[in-house]
């Protein structure tokens, strides 16, 4: 009987022997350190230059400007210019491109765009209107100044109109080698007048490419 207790007895003492040597089971630690977590998405950071291409030539966003999505393919650019205090809106400049030999003679789109503004005595824009002429890049460039009532439709062939007064448009026919570009600026006169010398700019850096 001393024998099985005594048995018993060192059978305990080995087994919390046993149980002290083994001590507590490891705890496992992840790395958590930055260059093991997966990287946080971050927005690309976009610089913009202002610089864009269109078919043969390239040309440059002035400062200040907003860059648009074009409204529909025959304009190869399209911008916001913020309208200055007390104006009730910003100015819009497109730039339209309708392919080698099309969108009509220079002439032509002069004549449009003056009977696009209505003068307050009724004569008119073509006499009221100032045009200019220059060479950009080896490129002939024909310039119009008009200012009056906007009238043109609101969408081409829809009869519906703006009627916008004192409205001034500047707007440039540059001849490259694929065909004709049309810039057209159209805003109040005073938000134009704000950006008249970014527009000569604008019309300065178009080259062919």
């Amino acid at each position: 009987m001393f024998r099985f207790i005594t048995r018993i007895s060192l059978l305990g003492l080995l087994a919390a022997l046993g149980a002290a040597c083994a001590g507590p089971p490891p705890t496992v630690v992840k790395n958590t350190s930055p260059s093991n977590q997966p990287a946080a998405t971050q927005p690309a950071a976009t610089a913009q230059s202002g610089a864009a291409q269109s078919g043969a030539v390239q040309f440059k966003a002035q400062d200040g400007w907003v860059t648009e999505t074009p409204t529909s393919s025959m304009r190869a650019a399209q911008y916001r210019l913020p309208k200055s205090d007390g104006d009730p809106e910003d100015a819009s400049l497109v730039v339209f491109y309708f392919g080698q030999g099309q969108g009509g003679s220079t002439q032509a789109n002069l004549e449009r765009w003056m009977s696009q503004m209505e003068q307050p005595d009724g004569r008119p824009s073509s006499e009221k209107a100032k045009t200019d002429s220059m060479t950009v890049n080896g490129m002939n460039v024909s310039l119009l100044d008009v200012g009056g009532r906007y009238t043109a439709e609101m969408t081409p062939g829809e009869g519906a109109r703006h009627d916008k007064p004192n409205y001034r448009m500047r707007a440039a026919v540059i001849e490259t080698p694929r065909g004709p570009y049309f810039v057209k600026l159209v805003g109040p006169e005073k938000t134009v007048a704000r950006w008249d010398q970014s527009f000569i700019a604008f019309v300065k850096s178009f080259e062919a490419k």
